[in-house]
């Protein structure tokens, strides 16, 4: 569908044919009429769709209207212009995904005469903030945290918004920013339009947007499970890590790589591996949730501006990084969660560009490529490359089970025992009965038998419990902590009488106190513990009689 029939005001589509579109996406042609109506909406689609022009355009056509209908200015007591604060909140989970919203709002209002346009972020400067935040302003783009902190002192008024939007929903949810969502969403009016990004809706997403939207509308436009026509998936195993350091070096010097993003598990990594790459002399830079803010801002810069060819990053760059010259995504560590690989790969193959997404794991990480291939109901295809082969025989990737399936589909002997995966295939356990079962089939013991291996041992019986309260009368002594009825002593630790005993008679050794029945001496004081010295025969001279052996 073309924008001009999406009713946006002229500024708008004009704005949006300088930037090189002519036609609205899936997402884009459904969301933005419902938002001009002023509906609430559920929205899921996956990244690279245009979702934030789907928002961003109904925002600052919501700003012109109010441009065009202008109210008289609030003023205080003392006969100033209070502060009215934004029309428009949108809320993100991390620092880079705020500017780049910040940067299409910018794109798309540049022929919006007057825009008045902030972003309330962690690590930015609080004088610049305030200074905004106590001006005119249009449209607040803001992470929760900093944003409630602002609320807190009384510098940020949310009173006269009319549009509140959720970008990246279950990604906040997932930082543990669900309380300062609610908290802000209370300080906000009940009739305001609320609009809600995700990538789903299941579980306290869809709970929040219960609690948050009234009526919503639901546009389901992509899921993580559909293909990725722009995007070649290619997956290579590595035997060790220097084998991962050749296929990466491999990988970089291809020709056709014009941007390189470059995924790594933690923040360290990403420093080695940049400073590595560095000294092999690749035009390289990290980036991470450990740096400041303006060091994060410049590094951004200058892969826009094409002076940074390979970006090393953490996941915090996943959901904020919209280059559309990034042509291969490489996850040289893998994500802690199956759904960011998909925002990973994500930022190549951007507005109808070709990209590629290489994935180079070893056997560690069999468990994290199954989740990731569950997720997307998808195989990765597994490569080669020439003089790079791995040594070792590639893992199985057991497909994913299918819903309602009765035992593991393709695991051949391993059984399911109750319900759960079985141990292996053919396993013996205890009296050499095997759980095999045959090709797929599970092991289903009879009803009330036990496995061979598995019956009850005749020393857990009730009569050959140890006792507690007194000893055999062949060990002679009254410790109370008895063997078994069923061991029997070696004859070297038997009790012998040229052995001290070890109650009454128990020797004393340099004078300590003996550790029997009766532990103190006759006087209630203790002994010296040097030959010869002194007895305290007594309490301290006026204090009272203590019991126990002191404080």
């Amino acid at each position: 569908m073309s924008f001009e029939n999406l009713g946006l005001q002229e500024a708008l589509l004009r704005a949006v044919k300088d930037s090189g579109y002519e036609t609205a996406t899936e997402v884009q042609a459904l969301a933005i009429p419902a938002g001009l109506k002023g509906l609430d909406m559920m929205v899921s689609s996956r990244t690279g769709s245009g979702k934030t022009a789907a928002f961003i355009l109904p925002a600052l056509h919501k700003v012109l209207e109010s441009r065009a209908n202008p109210t008289a200015p609030v003023l205080d007591e003392k006969g100033r212009r209070k502060v009215q604060g934004p029309k428009v909140l949108v809320l993100c989970p991390t620092r880079e995904l705020a500017m780049q919203v910040a940067k299409a709002a910018q794109t798309y209002g540049r022929y919006v005469p007057g825009l008045r346009l902030s972003t309330v972020l962690g690590g930015m400067p609080y004088a610049l903030q305030l200074k905004q935040l106590s001006g005119p302003l249009d449209i607040l783009i803001a992470t929760p945290g900093r944003l409630l902190d602002h609320m807190q002192s009384g510098r940020a008024v949310l009173d006269n918004v009319e549009l509140l939007v959720l970008d990246e929903a279950d990604r906040m949810l997932d930082m543990g920013f669900i309380d300062d969502i609610k908290t802000i969403a209370d300080r906000i009016p009940a009739t305001r339009q609320t609009v809600m990004f995700s990538a789903t809706f299941a579980g306290h997403v869809g709970r929040l947007a219960q609690d948050l939207l009234r009526d919503p509308m639901r546009i389901d436009v992509a899921s993580h499970t559909d293909t990725h026509e722009n995007i070649t998936q290619r997956l290579h195993w590595a035997d060790n890590n220097n084998h991962k350091d050749q296929l990466l070096e491999h990988l970089l010097a291809d020709k056709d790589v014009d941007q390189a993003l470059v995924f790594t598990s933690t923040q360290r990594d990403a420093d080695w591996l940049a400073e590595r790459l560095q000294e092999l002399g690749h035009s390289v830079a990290p980036l991470h949730g450990g740096m400041p803010q303006g060091r994060r801002n410049r590094v951004l810069m200058a892969l826009r501006r094409r002076e940074v060819k390979v970006l090393v990053a953490t996941d915090v760059a996943a959901r904020g990084i919209d280059v559309p010259t990034i042509t291969h995504v490489i996850n040289y560590g893998l994500p802690m969660k199956a759904e960011d690989y998909v925002h990973r790969i994500g930022r190549t193959g951007r507005a109808g560009r070709a990209g590629l997404a290489v994935t180079l794991a070893g056997r560690d990480d069999v468990s994290m490529i199954r989740r990731i291939q569950q997720f997307t109901t998808q195989q990765i295809p597994v490569a080669q490359i020439e003089g790079l082969e791995p040594k070792s025989q590639e893992p199985r990737i057991f497909p994913p089970r299918p819903a309602g399936a009765g035992g593991f589909e393709d695991r051949g002997a391993r059984p399911a025992w109750g319900g759960k995966p079985g141990f292996g295939g053919n396993k013996s356990f205890g009296g050499g009965k095997s759980f095999g079962g045959g090709a797929g089939r599970p092991f289903q013991p009879r009803e009330g038998a036990r496995p061979a291996g598995f019956e009850p041992r005749g020393d857990f019986r009730q009569d050959s419990r140890p006792s507690f309260d007194r000893a055999p009368a062949d060990r002679g002594n009254d410790r109370g902590f008895a063997p078994r009825g069923d061991f029997a002593p070696r004859g070297d630790f038997a009790p012998r009488n040229d052995r001290p005993a070890f109650g009454d008679n128990k020797p004393s050794f340099g004078g300590k106190p003996s550790f029997g029945q009766d532990r103190r001496p006759a006087g209630g004081g203790f002994e010296s513990r040097g030959p010869g010295g002194p007895k305290r025969s007594g309490p301290p001279s006026g204090g009272p009689r203590r019991s126990g052996f002191g404080r």
